[in-house]
């Protein structure tokens, strides 16, 4: 169903518990609806409520470049530069502020219900899916791969199979580097997926910028990016070779609270929770109090709850609650949904950063960036 701004109401819909949820984005939250209808409230229902370039200071070898005002330095800079986005930057001695970061985090925020018709009315899964495959492809054992480079812009890593449909997510995102051209595609990327996690009622996301756009010789070999066919051994090997361990793998996870799957990309199809627009624990909680049952169709196996039929879970979801390690923290997930966002949080902002060396970060320390609601209630 598409978002229609006609039907936004003030007031939350709760799926099985009449109590609502405490929301992180009040205001915006008021925006969201169900995508998909939720079963009636019963005595033993599942307990789930729904709630709704580089920008681096362009660097040396050693440290950030320093944009000279004399001609010599200013060439002498240019000969390091690491890509066009920076070229163009030196031209302009443009170095950008937080405040810089701040002003591309509200232009993603805005344009992320532009189309009422695209899945649900968002943007924001999708765009959270860019930040995670062009991260995720991290290899700590070779140091290649990671968001970085942002070598998905380039063939054949823009037609793996695991990026089907991101070049959806790409092409909004051409909009807000067209108006932004000094910001690099990796921090662009990557501070969309905090824009979709913050903006969908999720926590705060740790970022800091300084990425720098590589070529197509960085491109990474397919197949480092999670098969949702596979089981437990298959998850532990992608994650840990990124440098993950059990728990921020479960973590990690819990992004599918937002977005759906669809045939013409992973073959899957349906949504993981009943509003997946908005970033909640339900993926977890429904994992624990749904009974799934395994789907009969003609595409790859996934299950669908029995209640409704209309959701669904992938082989890597439901492995959650069957291997006992990765079981004893998507419990603590279903049970707390404070504790969900504090190490989601914390491992999502790891992911972002796989690659980046040190010296490249532009602060030391990263930053929070404020969300639509918290600029608008000044």
């Amino acid at each position: 169903m598409s978002f229609v701004a006609a039907l936004r109401v003030s007031t939350r819909r709760v799926a099985f518990n009449a109590t609502p949820r405490v929301r992180a984005n009040p205001v915006r939250s008021a925006f969201r609806k169900y995508s998909t209808t939720p079963p009636p409230p019963e005595a033993k229902s599942s307990n789930t409520a729904l709630f709704v370039g580089v920008g681096v200071a362009a660097l040396t070898g050693a440290g950030y470049y320093v944009y000279a005002s004399s001609s010599d330095s200013a060439r002498e800079a240019s000969t390091a530069l690491k890509s066009a986005a920076q070229a163009g930057k030196a031209v302009t001695k443009l170095v950008p502020t937080k405040d810089d970061y701040q002003k591309v985090y509200n232009k993603i925020a805005s344009i992320l219900e532009d189309d009422s018709d695209y899945d649900d009315g968002s943007y924001a899964p999708v765009l959270l899916r860019l930040a995670w495959h062009s991260s995720g492809t991290y290899d700590k054992d070779t140091k290649t791969g990671g968001s970085n480079y942002a070598t998905m812009r380039f063939e054949p890593e823009a037609l793996h199979g695991a990026n089907n449909g991101l070049n959806i997510a790409r092409n909004i995102m051409e909009k807000v580097k067209a108006e932004f051209d000094w910001i690099s595609y990796g921090d662009l990327w990557t501070l969309a997926g905090v824009c979709a996690i913050q903006e969908m009622a999720g926590p705060k996301i740790p970022w800091r910028a300084g990425r720098i756009d590589g070529f197509a010789k960085d491109v990474t070999p397919d197949g480092r990016l999670p098969d949702a066919t596979q089981g437990a051994d298959h998850l532990r090997n992608i994650f840990y070779r990124m440098g993950f361990n059990d728990q921020e793998i479960v973590a990690l996870s819990g992004a599918h609270a937002l977005g759906r799957c669809h045939t013409d990309r992973s073959g899957f199809e349906g949504p993981w929770t009943f509003s997946p627009i908005t970033f909640t624990n339900d993926y977890f909680t429904l994992l624990f109090n749904e009974k799934w049952v395994w789907r009969k169709w003609s595409g790859p196996k996934q299950l669908a709850d029995k209640k409704t039929g209309t959701l669904m879970m992938l082989p890597t979801d439901y492995v959650l609650t069957q291997d006992k390690s990765f079981k004893k923290f998507a419990k603590a997930y279903a049970d707390s949904q404070d504790v969900f966002f504090k190490d989601f949080s914390a491992a999502f902002s790891k992911l972002l950063e796989l690659g980046v060396p040190e010296s490249q970060w532009v602060s030391s320390e990263p930053w929070t960036m404020k969300t639509m609601d918290e600029q608008e209630s000044k």
